[in-house]
């Protein structure tokens, strides 16, 4: 399933099967604010952008806000969490690898979980530094998955694996996407630092997050045929009673919010 088409069949339960709560998106705003040394006139750009989770603070501050995402049913879902849509924010329904925008266009550019996406990740990077102003900030972010809630899917990914259809072979390999980001940068004079913007405790029972994955939330679930899902699942159920003893047992562990800023020296 391709990636349009699996965030749009989730766009809907998207926010509620992640754990960035709004409460800590409003803190991980503050911390980038500062780094940044936003003024009221500091505009931002989100490839990528999906509901809105790492933006919408910005925007409700004021903040000049624009996202692209190929998926019009996560930018729906963006839309909902407004009233109107204010004259601070521009969504843009397109390919996130194809930035539309004159050159020096941003003061910061924020991706989160996006880079992973990308079969050529040099010339998307080029595209970044091509609409970035002088002296902005690319920062490349990621919410790091719970220890606890990231054994919990290895478990799953052990028995969703005998389960998974072979896949064919793939030709050529994508050399271009093992590029280091952080080298590729320097050499365009960039400077990295890394962060942690936000440390939080994430806590999950079991059953809730069974019911995550029934709904088919994450990609690791459509890499097997829909029958074989269910009888994974049926599997997986089994495996937690007697794994953690009772589906009512709280899984609990510490999430970060990771930055990688990227300023021109």
């Amino acid at each position: 399933m391709g990636k349009r088409v699996y965030y749009s069949n989730i766009a809907h339960i998207y926010d509620q099967t992640r754990w960035l709560p709004e409460p800590i998106a409003e803190d991980v705003a503050d911390f980038i604010l500062t780094l940044v040394n936003a003024t009221p006139e500091t505009t931002f750009l989100e490839p990528g952008v999906g509901t809105g989770l790492n933006v919408l603070p910005f925007v409700k501050r004021g903040y000049s806000v624009t996202g692209i995402d190929v998926s019009p049913e996560m930018l729906n879902q963006f839309r909902q969490k407004l009233d109107q849509i204010p004259p601070n924010l521009k969504l843009i329904l397109g390919d996130a690898s194809q930035l539309p925008f004159p050159d020096r266009s941003f003061d910061v550019v924020l991706t989160v979980h996006m880079l992973h996406a990308f079969s050529n990740l040099g010339l998307f990077l080029d595209e970044i530094d091509r609409v970035l102003k002088p002296n902005g900030f690319y920062l490349n972010a990621q919410w790091i998955t719970p220890p606890a809630r990231l054994e919990f899917e290895q478990h799953l990914q052990t028995i969703l694996a005998k389960y998974q259809e072979p896949q064919p072979s793939r030709q050529p390999p994508r050399i271009i996407n093992e590029i280091n980001v952080e080298e590729y940068l320097s050499l365009k004079g960039y400077q990295c630092n890394y962060l942690i913007a936000k440390e939080w405790k994430v806590r999950n029972q079991i059953q809730e997050l069974l019911s995550f994955y029934r709904l088919r939330a994450y990609g690791l679930c459509w890499l097997v045929p829909e029958e074989a899902f269910w009888q994974a699942m049926d599997e997986f159920e089994l495996f937690c009673h007697d794994h953690y003893g009772s589906l009512e047992v709280d899984l609990s562990s510490q999430a970060k919010f990771e930055i990688w800023a990227y300023t021109a020296s």
